[in-house]
């Protein structure tokens, strides 16, 4: 048996969600969380969304057929997909892979768009110069190097032989580079669809293949119709800030 289906779930709203979209209404360089970014919890909205994607997979059977479930060593993610599988009542183990964690930004983390112009103008032109693909902040990553670590995590999905759905919890930028890997864009093709495709939080995204080696398919992309049944709100949080010229702003966490 083979992993012929890929479903992509991001965490819940987060504390530091709110706390940055906060600080970029009020114009703010700084976004002043409680916790690192591994630690940050979901807020009482994110508990919320996390319980309707509980909802969720329970009308999409998640369970019908054997499946797994992979998960972020960051603590919102672990903590969106133990609600939605109790909500669904369904058991399951979780395996922790750190491979699966956020982008990390480096000294821009924990900076608003206005606060990366002011703060660090350098690091501004130089995204600008280099595009949101390629660029890397000072001790952080581009999205390339998290796409490096995502074709690691998608090898050893491959390797698999005990399940045929797999259910990986992360975050927005998790999501939106595993199906850029799975479907074969590059970078013109990925910074267009992102363009007009944000990854919703608590939003869930499919992709299914025949079997191992062949294309894989979009079925749904940040699906919230969980979201919309059990009228909560729903949540587009950007972990990076794409359409603002220059600026690479941290509100995924």
């Amino acid at each position: 048996m083979d992993v012929t289906e890929l479903w992509l779930v991001r965490h819940g709203e987060s504390t530091a969600n709110v706390a940055a979209a906060e600080a970029e209404r009020a114009g703010q360089d700084r976004i002043v969380v409680d916790h690192r970014d591994a630690d940050v919890p979901l807020s009482s909205l994110g508990e919320r969304q996390a319980r309707a994607l509980g909802a969720g997979l329970t009308d999409r059977q998640v369970d019908s057929v054997p499946f797994a479930v992979w998960v972020s060593s960051y603590h919102r993610a672990q903590e969106t997909i133990r609600i939605a599988l109790d909500t669904a009542e369904v058991p399951a183990v979780l395996q922790v892979d750190e491979r699966l964690r956020d982008r990390e930004l480096g000294v821009l983390d924990l900076l608003t768009s206005t606060g990366v112009r002011h703060l660090f103008p350098d690091e501004a032109e130089r995204r600008r110069w280099l595009g949101k693909y390629y660029h890397r902040p000072a001790g952080g990553e581009s999205w390339v190097d998290v796409m490096l670590r995502l074709r690691s995590v998608l090898h050893d999905v491959d390797a698999q032989h005990d399940v045929q759905r797999l259910v990986l919890a992360a975050h927005d930028a998790v999501v939106m580079l595993t199906v850029a890997i799975c479907t074969g864009m590059d970078e013109a093709a990925l910074l267009d669809f992102a363009r007009t495709h944000t990854v919703a939080n608590a939003s869930l995204t499919r992709l299914t293949r025949d079997r191992v080696g062949a294309p894989w398919r979009l079925e749904e992309f940040s699906a919230v119709d969980h979201l919309d049944d059990l009228d909560t709100p729903v949540t587009e949080h950007e972990g990076s800030i794409p359409n603002r010229g220059s600026e690479d702003a941290h509100a995924g966490h």
